[in-house]
């Protein structure tokens, strides 16, 4: 794992969105039995998840979240200086969705550009920011960046897949941050364990594996075949393995590179997985409950929003005075990341719908 420190960087604001369409898991009638349907929802933790419309990306939902955002601080436009998109839905597969939100947001010529992760990516994301913000020559007034995270996830499911349809919903959300020199350290832990790609994969649709044949249209029996990888596979006892394997240690590194114990902590805000394994890994690591919010049963598995979609809809009214936070994600890659920081005091962060 790598560890890291970075000094003079503030979050000013956090905003998530979300579809304002909502279904159950009964609505889908993929589970008929509510013997077992119940079972499963107090496993997952997920009762009901947000839908965006076919002709909602989450470009739409970051958008929104970042309109809100920017007007609420009040910043011109034109003094964003670092725009990152954290997702694996992007509008297109060129050019980047960085690229077409610098002009949808009506920004000025600024560093933009997307970064490929999803349930560890909001971390890495903050930190790639902040990072950049601090190599940046601006006059008159102190760097900014705006970090855009969300999936929607619902887009690649398969209709009967009992592994991931009951689980996954979409959001998006938008963060800003701001150079500050009186700003607390931040500090980060950050791993990759590629050996674990194939757990949870999107295969089709890119080059390796591509939807588009070179000369001739595919056979049926090859069309339905990269239909179906070109939809997500979640291999959840992998998944369920790997996690217990390396997010308590995930855990321990951070308050030791940080210096922090769990009484210096006001929140931890882990991905948010699945409600069986948030508790686990919430008991193993000694954390106590009231300091591990969870955001699940009304949004589901929101992927790289899923942390600042926690915040908003759990700790909305909690920035008033500074408050030290830890961030833990984990899963697709596989790929971990974790970060200590302060944040606050700040508006109070939100979750807005797009109908």
């Amino acid at each position: 794992m790598t560890e890291a420190v970075l000094k003079g960087v503030s979050v000013r604001g956090i905003r998530a969105c979300v579809p304002a369409l909502s279904r159950t898991l009964e609505e889908e009638g993929l589970i008929p039995d509510a013997v077992e349907r119940e079972r499963l929802i107090g496993s997952i933790g997920v009762r009901s998840r947000r839908i965006a419309r076919p002709d909602v990306m989450t470009s739409d939902l970051c958008q929104k979240a970042a309109d809100g955002l920017i007007e609420e601080l009040g910043w011109e436009r034109d003094t964003i200086d670092v725009l990152i998109m954290v997702t694996q839905s992007a509008d297109y597969v060129i050019p980047a969705t960085a690229c077409a939100l610098q002009s949808r947001l009506g920004l000025g010529s600024c560093l933009a550009f997307d970064i490929n992760l999803g349930c560890s990516g909001y971390a890495y994301g903050l930190w790639t920011a902040a990072s950049l913000m601090q190599t940046l020559k601006v006059t008159g007034r102190p760097a900014r960046a705006l970090v855009l995270a969300g999936d929607v996830s619902t887009s690649k499911l398969l209709k009967d897949d009992r592994a991931t349809v009951p689980l996954f919903g979409d959001a998006g959300s938008a963060t800003a941050l701001e150079l500050d020199p009186a700003a607390a350290d931040m500090f980060g832990v950050f791993g990759t364990d590629g050996s674990g790609a194939a757990h949870i994969m999107v295969e089709a649709g890119a080059l390796r594996l591509p939807l588009l044949p070179p000369d001739e249209p595919h056979a049926p029996e090859k069309a339905a075949e990269l239909f179906r990888k070109s939809r997500l596979h979640l291999n959840g006892t992998e998944v369920f393995n790997f996690t217990l394997k390396n997010v308590p240690v995930l855990v321990k590194s951070i308050f030791e590179t940080s210096g922090a114990t769990i009484d210096d902590i006001d929140y931890v805000l882990f991905h948010q997985a699945n409600v069986f394994m948030l508790n686990h890994l919430r008991k193993k690591s000694g954390l106590p409950e009231d300091k591990v919010p969870v955001a699940m049963e009304t949004y589901g598995n929101t992927s790289s929003a899923s942390i600042p979609l926690t915040i908003a809809d759990k700790l909305a009214g909690a920035f008033d005075r500074p408050r030290d936070i830890v961030l833990m994600g984990f899963g697709v890659g596989w790929s971990w990341s974790a970060m200590k920081l302060k944040m606050g005091p700040m508006n109070a962060p939100q979750v807005v719908e797009l109908a």
